[in-house]
């Protein structure tokens, strides 16, 4: 109610606080109300939602691009020598993606299945994929090209049938490898003489030595993680705990300019620009990524623990495994005994230096298994590191 003249506030307020339990009580109820109704707002996850002007403002031809010196007024239109815009479509973004998506456009079906070949062939049909304009490489199979366009629209833009079309067909299950002539004349394969062979993408690499270790997590969504690469960053951040270490590549924290420093090793871009191909290089900072990165190092040991437990510790045994889980395929008589005479070397050295043993298996957040052998472990996990910096690990075949 209202207080009479006089009555000072402070006073009370400071009686109802301390004194009347029935107000207490309701100011508490009140309190947690508001700080739900706080909650539920804050959890809500907001998404910018862009949307046209009523009135679009006009745009104009720039003179020599200059903002200030406009010339001729005009309006959203789309190039003559492409199909024309459809009939009645509004002209923004809706309609310029009716226009792209209509059956008789030549462009988009093309784009989308070069873009698909070349994430399974490391090439696209056609080279530049980035550019199907006046300057692009010719397409090497152009009838290819159209038929899988036109199957890609036929079936209503089924990527996974497109996928399965791609990955079942003879040019994409022949062995990787010619002969030393064609290898020599065809170093590209434009040819098409042989199946694909190209190193993994970055994301690619990470994943697969948490997968083969055992310490991928398959979770879908939520916010992106931080990893150990990214107290390594131009602008550092503390790693993360627990299975945000483990996170598939695809959810790691990356700010534009910045991205990952061990991804970034591996020639993934910045974001700066948009990149539809990538560059591939080959240097020695990959060797040292894959042979001293924590992430690398923590799943070797962790793997070299699961191989040791399974195979009883049988040395021969371990270096087979691990050859086949890492790199595909079953050793040779020669990889097996340089295999296991490397475990040797290193367990001799582990052995008369078990301190250096101990401080290796700590690296990584998951805790090392301490009912098995440090330098027998120690031994395992730099065999099977070493497999990790073998090309057949980070090379598509």
């Amino acid at each position: 109610g209202v207080r009479a003249p006089g009555i000072n506030d402070e006073l009370v307020d400071y009686y109802l606080s301390r004194h009347d339990d029935l107000y207490r009580a309701q100011l508490a109820a009140l309190q947690a109300a508001r700080a739900e109704v706080t909650k539920l707002v804050d959890s809500a996850m907001e998404v910018m939602v862009m949307r046209e002007l009523a009135q679009p403002k006009t745009a104009y031809v720039l003179k020599r691009g200059e903002y200030d010196q406009r010339g001729d007024a005009v309006e959203p239109g789309t190039p003559d020598f492409l199909p024309p815009f459809p009939a009645g479509a509004p002209r923004n973004r809706l309609g310029l993606a009716r226009w792209l998506t209509d059956a008789q456009h030549p462009l988009l079906a093309r784009v989308t299945v070069n873009r698909l070949w070349q994430s399974f062939f490391g090439l696209g049909l056609v080279k530049t994929t980035e550019d199907f304009g006046s300057q692009a490489d010719r397409a090497e199979y152009p009838a290819l090209l159209d038929w899988l366009a036109a199957e890609f629209i036929r079936t209503g833009w089924d990527v996974k049938g497109l996928v399965r079309t791609l990955v079942t067909s003879h040019t994409y299950r022949q062995r990787s490898f010619g002969g030393a002539e064609l290898m020599a004349e065809d170093p590209e394969n434009r040819l098409l003489a042989r199946g694909p062979r190209y190193r993994l993408p970055a994301e690619m690499i990470r994943d697969h030595a948490l997968a083969v270790s055992g310490l991928l997590v398959e979770k879908v969504g939520g916010p992106p993680v931080f990893t150990y690469d990214l107290p390594e960053s131009f602008k550092p951040a503390p790693a993360g705990k627990g299975e945000q270490l483990y996170r598939r590549s695809l959810y790691t924290f990356w700010r534009r300019n910045g991205p990952a420093p061990v991804l970034e090793a591996f020639d993934v871009p910045k974001r700066v620009v948009c990149v539809v191909k990538r560059d591939t290089t080959n240097t020695p900072l990959h060797a040292f990524v894959l042979l001293n990165g924590p992430q690398f190092v923590e799943a070797a040991r962790v793997l070299a623990e699961s191989l040791h437990r399974s195979a009883a510790g049988r040395r021969e045994d371990i270096a087979a495994a691990a050859h086949l889980r890492l790199l595909g395929r079953a050793a040779g008589d020669a990889e097996r005994a340089i295999l296991t005479r490397l475990y040797d070397e290193q367990l001799n050295w582990y052995r008369s230096r078990p301190e250096e043993a101990e401080a290796y298996l700590k690296i990584g957040d998951t805790p090392r298994d301490v009912t098995l052998p440090a330098p027998e472990i120690a031994a395992a996990t730099t065999l099977v590191n070493t497999l990790m910096n073998h090309d057949g690990f980070v090379v598509k075949r």
